[in-house]
């Protein structure tokens, strides 16, 4: 955002040319004290950087339906990570931060009040590891007149990464007021069909949303990928996720254009 939000805006665009009818910001990752240590810049800056991450999505927005004047609407989902994204040591993937309470609502909510500033349609919480960390949410989102789904990362097909069990995590969202959907994203694609099962039968009236990674293991501490990434199972197995009841699906880490592409031809085949 601080030295390339074109390149930002393009990979928005590609997504949209290739079929794909919400943008999550380039949030996720990014915070106030983030900026400040990253950059160097002050408060003002960062949370100047943190509201145009929305923005850059609805430009993009702006430019496919000019090229696209008989397209569906396309929306835009502010990204809220979790607080092991901020830290960027990987824990994310267990969610163990031993931190309190206190600690993420005050980090949840300095970004939430910027974020609703931006005015996006959605709020994404998303990559959510921990039981703590929905629970803080769950509350805190009741402040923000803007529909939300939660979308947490699972270690196996009833688990989310602190061990906590995904029925029991799911149930701090029942009759929630701004929460319209949820379910899981950044997880392997062999959990997701186990995890939309559950939530449709814990939580029938709430959407489903799922946006696994490709497949792929990430090592936190060489930060690479590895294994195998292949479009064609990626479209057949978002078929057996709306066969199994998911309303949204889509992709989140090592998911590129070409992904969404074929998930879209699935979509439009059934």
């Amino acid at each position: 955002m601080a030295e390339d939000p074109a390149a930002i805006y393009e990979a928005h665009l590609a997504y949209l040319q290739a079929g794909a009818q919400i943008l999550i910001t380039a949030s996720y990752q990014a915070s106030i004290q983030g900026f400040k240590n990253r950059l160097g810049v002050d408060k003002n800056k960062a949370e100047e950087l943190l509201f145009l991450t929305t923005q850059v999505a609805r430009d993009a927005i702006q430019k496919f339906r000019e090229e696209n004047q008989d397209a569906s609407p396309r929306y835009v989902a502010a990204s809220i990570g979790p607080y092991g994204a901020y830290l960027a040591d990987g824990s994310e993937y267990h969610g163990n931060y031993g931190v309190s309470n206190e600690t993420l609502t005050d980090f949840h909510r300095e970004r939430l009040d910027i974020l609703a500033r931006s005015e996006p349609d959605f709020l994404a919480c998303e990559t959510i590891p921990s039981f703590q960390e929905a629970s803080v949410l769950s509350e805190l989102l009741k402040e923000y007149n803007i529909p939300a789904w939660i979308s947490f990362s699972c270690m196996d097909d009833v688990k989310i990464n602190d061990e906590a069990r995904f029925s029991v995590a799911i149930q701090l969202f029942k009759d929630h007021p701004t929460i319209f959907a949820l379910g899981v994203n950044c997880t392997a694609p062999e959990h997701v069909t186990s995890l939309i099962r559950i939530a449709k039968s814990e939580l029938p009236e709430k959407k489903v949303i799922v946006y696994p990674n490709s497949g792929e293991v990430f090592d936190a501490e060489t930060k690479t990928w590895s294994g195998l990434n292949d479009t064609h199972i990626c479209a057949m197995m978002s078929n057996e996720w709306l066969n199994a009841g998911a309303d949204i699906v889509g992709g989140c880490c090592r998911i590129g254009p070409k992904h969404i592409a074929a998930i879209r031809s699935i979509i439009e085949s059934r």
